[in-house]
């Protein structure tokens, strides 16, 4: 499993209790310019609306800039392919206060493009500062061992 796309900072803004796996309705396109590495998954989330989840703000930008409709947008909002349960889990998360869900990583599964998805909780100013300190004092330790 490689990663194509990965949101390198859900793991310092949000602590992720849970993951989960879902598919996802692209146009082949977007699945060109996913292979090739293009895309941003952040500041993207997860809605519900009725009975769909919805991928919110992710940015997959055209394989080819002329070979595409005039009405794409980049940032629409795309159809994830969940099982009934999960969706219910999804739907059940998101009413429970503090609670987001966010995408992980996109990669390839067989020849499916899937979605990792993240339920997680927001982190505060502090924690994110002492994991920095953290990071820091052990930088600084690799570097006088080295010396």
């Amino acid at each position: 499993m490689k990663a194509l796309i990965s949101n390198k900072q859900a793991g310092f803004n949000y602590t992720i209790t849970e993951t989960l796996e879902a598919g996802m309705v692209l146009f082949g396109y977007e699945v060109k310019a996913i292979k090739a590495g293009h895309g941003s998954l952040r500041g993207a989330y997860v809605t519900t609306i009725g009975n769909e989840a919805f991928l919110v703000n992710s940015d997959i930008p055209p394989y080819q800039k002329g070979n595409v409709p005039l009405e794409y947008d980049p940032k629409r909002p795309r159809k994830l392919l969940l099982h009934k349960k999960e969706l219910d889990k999804v739907r059940t998360q998101k009413k429970q206060a503090g609670l987001t869900i966010i995408p992980l990583m996109l990669y390839c599964k067989g020849n499916l493009i899937k979605v990792s998805l993240g339920i997680a909780r927001g982190k505060k100013l502090h924690d994110k500062r002492e994991i920095i300190k953290k990071r820091d004092t052990e930088r600084e330790m690799r570097r006088t061992l080295k010396k």
